[in-house]
């Protein structure tokens, strides 16, 4: 029988969240029907919101960052059963293509998909999503703003069960995403010098991961007081409330060596940031580009002859760089054995119907991380 479940939906950009009743398909082959434990309320959906992120189909179940269990398992699936507990991961891992093979899951080739308004499992025209005659289209075929999800076994990784549902949920962009742009993406070594800017639920995890992989100062930059306090807590040992202010004081803070590495994860990155950003990374530095800018913005600011002259890099990063189906446990061992702080990312909570209020906090910069919390 299908299953009717209530989402939070966007009918088109600049608009609020409405809550609707979605009607799901029963699991097909390869999918999953999972119950929703908790959902991260991540800034690329708001993205969405304000038209940032531009994409092909209306209406639109929010949300990509999530935790669940497992209620109903389509034929083929072989890798979960009912009830199991589940992370969602926001890019699928399907094993096969070229890049899953080769350990770089997080341009699987499933990810072409990820708009599309069917599912990755069917063809085109089988509805598997309606609001009463519409089809309905999903966050990174996830919606994880929704009681109920249908999703691929492909956007599913397993977790043990005693583990706590925010912190599976946290793990599955937001944490990952952060700590694998300065650990894979950065390569943050012991005695590096690091800066982030911005510190919000993806940038304090950049600070996070710089500060476990051994850097020797971790900068942490945001205009907002209490998200750079948070900063401090979580592994910063220097703040500035913007890049003007830091550049003022790194040269002198790192005897004018400047930052190995610097990660741009501000609310939305524009192309006038970049230079800015440059400024303070060292010669032979990296700048790892994490936050989404808008789809149709296509220059950026930079001085080509020092970007040559001073050997520096620029690299953009999807999902940190990493690889769900192994990332998201080691992350979790990680949180287990106490050295990965997440229970303390969680700023506030919110009920499904109280969406819109925590995107407003989001945007009044009173979130580190807002969670949807479906019991």
């Amino acid at each position: 029988m299908p299953t009717t479940t209530r989402s939070a939906v966007l009918w088109n950009h600049n608009e609020d969240w409405k809550i609707e009743e979605v009607v799901l398909d029963d699991p097909g082959p390869g999918e999953v029907l999972v119950e929703m434990r908790v959902a991260g309320m991540c800034h690329s959906d708001e993205h969405v919101v304000q038209g940032d992120m531009l994409i092909p189909h209306f209406p639109f179940i929010g949300g990509h960052e999530g935790s669940g269990v497992v209620t109903q398992v389509g034929p083929g699936v072989n890798s979960l059963e009912v009830g199991d507990h589940v992370s969602m991961s926001f890019i699928p891992a399907c094993g096969r293509c070229k890049y899953c093979s080769t350990g770089r899951q997080s341009l699987c080739d499933e990810g072409a998909k990820l708009f599309d308004n069917q599912m990755m499992t069917r063809g085109l025209g089988d509805v598997s999503h309606t609001i009463g005659e519409t089809e309905a289209a999903r966050f990174a075929q996830l919606g994880t703003f929704s009681e109920h999800l249908l999703v691929s076994e492909s956007s599913l990784v397993k977790v043990e069960k005693d583990l706590p549902f925010d912190a599976v949920a946290l793990v599955s962009c937001g944490v990952a995403t952060g700590w694998g742009s300065a650990v894979h993406r950065a390569k943050v070594k012991p005695g590096d010098n690091v800066a982030v800017i911005g510190v919000g639920g993806v940038g304090i995890n950049a600070v996070q991961g710089a500060a476990m992989a051994g850097a020797k100062r971790v900068i942490a930059i945001d205009p907002v007081e209490f998200k750079r306090e948070k900063a401090m807590e979580m592994g910063a040992t220097h703040t500035y409330s913007s890049i003007e202010e830091a550049a003022l004081a790194v040269p002198e803070l790192t005897w004018g060596e400047m930052c190995d590495a610097v990660i741009l994860v501000p609310g939305v990155v524009t192309g006038d940031m970049v230079e800015p950003a440059l400024g303070l990374t060292a010669k032979g530095g990296t700048l790892v580009v994490t936050a989404i800018g808008n789809m149709m913005e296509g220059s950026a600011d930079l001085n080509l002859f020092f970007l040559s002259m001073m050997n520096k890099s620029i690299k953009g990063t999807v999902f940190g760089s990493g690889n769900p189906r192994a990332d998201i446990p080691a992350l979790l061992s990680m949180y287990r054995e106490g050295t990965l702080k997440l229970d303390e990312l969680v700023t506030n909570r919110y009920k499904l119907d109280d969406v819109n209020q925590g995107y407003q906090d989001l945007r009044d910069g009173k979130n580190v991380r807002g969670v949807i919390d479906f019991s």
